[in-house]
């Protein structure tokens, strides 16, 4: 075969693999995903130190975010609950997208309506959880439509599409959110709540452009089984259900909060914070499992939702199906907990809002896409399993350039800290998406996969809020000297995975 035929041969197939329906869908998609996190997140944190809020509360802001962490949890209702009206109108998917959308535009609105500086935080927080929610829940979504939408073979391309889209919106949020607020007149210097107000209603206008998308898209052809569909009874006593575990959860996460004591010490405070997240987890399993025996739901309706993906899980992989879960809980550990405070680290050295969004919003996001896709060819190359012990390698190592930067506050020292960190983040972020989707079963998708990207941030997150209390009782060097270390054990992890696991490529049924 010559060179030329070779060239015409892989244009048409790169053509054909993202010039479709279903790879721009996917594009506008991710998108859609990629706007709400950075809103939760890093520009959320620099209104909130702008407004003259501590550090160790901006960070603690990032629970807000836990729904990504928790998903899993309600992500069957996204698979068996129609929605009234739009179901009809729609179907299962597009109705589901389309309410999460309004869900987000919504919390956006509501966290525009506040002022920080005026102590409101509590309503400020309802919003942030409120889009944490629905962000949540959109993303369970739209990874059942991506893999539903078309057969495996055109997954990567989906998937590589589905990342490019998600940067480009966190582009918008992060350099956009803050060009915005420094056009609008907001510094540290000068805090304007007006700038930051205006600033969020647009970016709750760019999300219809979300709602557009969903307006135009077609919904997936999947096979839904007749004996599988539950009756609108047994939905709504199922939605009850969740209802009650989740408002048990709540009140026993406040409960407990009042009755442990007040300490300044970060390492007590993260293990009361464990404490209370474990006990209400637990409370929340027992009042759905009470429920469920005194018959408020059909036993069969509850372990079709909840109980059969999970065994399926555990019958395929077995005891070693715990290793698997170890190493998606902790695998983005090193550079999300530090990628937690970046923003407010930038900030802290004395780089301005443009500065840090043509660095780490621009530039650094272009790096992270260029990293998904050095990602891809590693793991084409070598194998998934070996891209991502690469990927594990760099995440934690990139963390120490934050040192040298802390030492040396340059702009070409920012620069290279900045790409190195989102090259590598990227690179994981690719490797780590086309491993928990090989993990993925077609006949759960939306619960196994919200379950396992669930996991992946879990415990990030968790320790990511005492990031800010961390560096209070140390100091910068010394908190990113620990996301360095706490990265070490993954190498283990994925050595052991990738030596007594076959992990199965999934196959989608035509």
């Amino acid at each position: 075969m010559t060179d030329s035929v070779r060239s015409t041969s892989s244009f048409a197939a790169f053509k054909e693999a993202y010039f479709n329906p279903q790879a721009l869908a996917m594009l506008l998609l991710g998108f859609a995903a990629g706007v709400p996190i950075l809103l939760i997140f890093s520009s959320l944190g620099l209104w909130l130190r702008e407004a003259g809020i501590d550090r160790s509360t901006v960070t603690m802001f990032s629970w807000a975010a836990l729904g990504y962490s928790f998903k899993f949890i309600w992500s069957p209702l996204v698979d068996v609950l129609p929605v009234p009206v739009l179901n009809k109108w729609l179907g299962q998917r597009r109705a589901w997208l389309l309410l999460t959308q309004m869900g987000i535009i919504g919390a956006i609105v509501l966290m525009a309506s506040v002022d920080p500086a005026q102590s409101r935080l509590s309503i400020m927080a309802l919003g942030a959880v409120l889009l944490g929610f629905s962000a949540a829940t959109q993303d369970i979504v739209i990874d059942a439509y991506r893999i539903e939408s078309a057969p495996s073979q055109m997954q990567t391309a989906l998937s590589a599409t589905y990342v490019g889209g998600y940067r480009i919106g966190m582009i918008v949020s992060g350099a956009g959110a803050l060009y915005l607020a420094d056009f609008f007149g907001s510094s540290e210097a000068a805090y304007s709540y007006a700038a930051w107000q205006k600033t969020y209603l647009i970016m709750a206008a760019v999300m219809l452009i979300a709602v557009a998308t969903t307006l135009f898209i077609r919904e997936p052809k999947y096979a839904v089984k007749k004996e599988h569909m539950n009756s609108t009874s047994d939905n709504l006593r199922l939605l009850v259900v969740f209802a009650l575990s989740v408002i048990g959860f709540i009140f026993t996460y406040v409960q407990v909060g009042g009755v442990l004591p007040e300490t300044d010490s970060v390492g007590l405070g993260f293990l009361y914070g464990v404490v209370r997240f474990i006990s209400s987890g637990i409370v929340m399993g027992v009042i759905g499992y009470a429920l469920v025996e005194i018959g408020l739901v059909a036993k069969s309706v509850a372990t079709r939702a909840w109980v059969m993906p999970i065994r399926d899980f555990f019958e395929r992989y077995g005891k070693k199906a715990l290793l698997v879960l170890a190493l998606i809980g902790l695998y983005r550990i090193s550079d999300i907990v530090a990628g937690n405070i970046s923003n407010i680290f930038y900030q802290d050295l004395g780089f301005t809002k443009t500065q840090i969004a043509n660095a780490v919003k621009v530039v650094g996001v272009i790096a992270a896409i260029g990293g998904g896709f050095v990602g891809g060819w590693i793991a084409q190359k070598t194998g998934v399993m070996r891209a991502m012990m690469i990927g594990a390698l760099l995440a934690c190592a990139t963390n120490l350039l934050f040192i040298l930067l802390f030492y040396t506050p340059t702009s070409f020292m920012m620069y290279m800290a900045v790409i190195t960190d989102n090259l590598a983040a990227g690179l994981a972020s690719a490797v780590f998406i086309a491993f928990l989707s090989a993990l993925t079963s077609i006949r759960f998708t939306a619960v196994q996969y919200a379950l396992f990207s669930s996991l992946m941030t879990l415990s990030p997150k968790i320790l990511g809020g005492y990031s800010g209390a961390i560096v209070d009782a140390t100091n910068y060097p010394v908190f990113f000297a620990i996301t360095f270390v706490i990265g070490i054990p993954i190498l283990l992890l994925v050595y052991l995975v990738n030596k007594h696991i076959t992990i199965e490529e999934p196959v989608i049924k035509k």
